[in-house]
């Protein structure tokens, strides 16, 4: 079953309910639904998860345990998902992120040197922010639109191998 490949790559529930940053919500994320795998919740992890990955904010975990709530979606998938932005691929996925914010703009994509500074900052983000912005919000409807029809598509194709798996099995005795 697709549950069997999930449950190996997410986190121990104990581990996520002891994260001092989801506290916040209380007694609200030992709620069970919130730790099933069933098909559903994990098409509404998938999309909460890959939805708040491209959101430009530090705790996007947060964010994506609070949407997992409000949605009863598979709580530990919809965090872990988040990490698909982390310091190693955060600057090709931010940097897609404004080439589609330019290209929907209608600018140019200009290229610049980023410089850690505070007069890099003053005076280039201004011309940064507008493309960038929009384009972290449209990878990240599409990708959580994308990520909910594939993990859907995914699910069933798993179960209908499996179903013909056993049809074959109570053939051959």
């Amino acid at each position: 079953m697709p549950r069997k490949i999930i449950q190996k790559f997410l986190p121990h529930p104990d581990k996520i309910k002891s994260n001092r940053f989801l506290k916040i919500f209380g007694p609200v994320i030992h709620e069970p639904q919130l730790w099933h795998l069933t098909r559903h919740s994990v098409e509404k992890a998938f999309l909460i998860g890959l939805f708040f990955a491209f959101w430009p904010v530090p705790f996007q975990m947060v964010l994506a345990a609070g949407g997992a709530i409000l949605i009863r979606a598979n709580l530990p998938l919809s965090v872990a998902l988040v990490w698909i932005t982390n310091p190693v691929t955060m600057p090709f996925l931010f940097g897609f992120a404004y080439y589609v914010g330019t290209m929907t703009l209608g600018h140019a994509s200009s290229e610049f040197e980023f410089e850690l500074s505070w007069q890099w900052l003053e005076h280039n983000l201004k011309a940064l922010w507008q493309p960038f912005l929009l384009g972290c919000a449209i990878c990240a409807v599409v990708a959580g639109i994308i990520g909910y029809f594939s993990i859907g598509i995914f699910w069933r194709l798993h179960i209908r191998n499996a179903w013909n798996k056993r049809k074959l099995r109570r053939g051959k005795k």
